[in-house]
C-alpha cells in the first residue's frame, strides 16, 4: 500500500508531459494538404505538419510558417504564428489561409482526413499527403 501511495505522484508527473494536442490523436507523422475552406476548393498549395509536441509547421502559398499548439484534443488553438516574408503571386490566398487557420478552435482526425472548425461554422479540410 505504501508503495502505491509513493508511486502515484510519480505517475502523475509523467502524465503532465504527455502530448494532449491533435498531434497525439492521429495528426502527427503526416503532412496535411489543405483541400478546402468552408466547402470551397483551395486552389493554392498549403501544408500543415505537427513536427514535435506542441508545435505546428508548414508551407503556405508563399512562405513557410511555425507556431505553437497547446490546446488538448479536440480543441485547437495556435499561438505565436510566425512566417517568412517572401512575396509571390499567392499572397492573397496565403492571407486567407492564415486568417482561417488562426480562427479554428476544434479539430477532428478521421483516417487520412483532418478537419479544423470553429463555433461560427467555418471549416478547413486537409488530406494526408501520400
Amino acid at each position: 500500500m505504501t508503495r502505491l501511495i509513493l508511486t502515484l505522484p510519480l505517475l502523475a508527473l509523467f502524465q503532465c508531459d504527455k502530448d494532449e494536442t491533435v498531434a497525439a490523436y492521429g495528426a502527427a507523422d503526416q503532412t496535411w494538404v489543405l483541400q478546402e475552406i468552408d466547402g470551397q476548393p483551395y486552389e493554392a498549395s498549403a501544408l500543415l505538419r505537427f513536427p514535435e509536441e506542441g508545435k505546428i509547421a508548414g508551407n503556405a502559398p508563399c512562405n513557410s510558417y511555425t507556431g505553437t499548439l497547446s490546446a488538448p484534443y479536440p480543441w485547437f488553438e495556435i499561438q505565436n504564428l510566425t512566417a517568412t516574408r517572401a512575396a509571390c503571386a499567392g499572397l492573397e490566398a496565403e492571407g486567407f489561409y492564415f486568417a482561417a487557420l488562426i480562427a479554428m478552435t476544434q479539430s477532428e482526425v478521421s483516417g487520412d482526413i483532418l478537419i479544423l472548425r470553429n463555433e461560427d461554422g467555418h471549416e478547413m479540410v486537409f488530406k494526408a499527403a501520400e
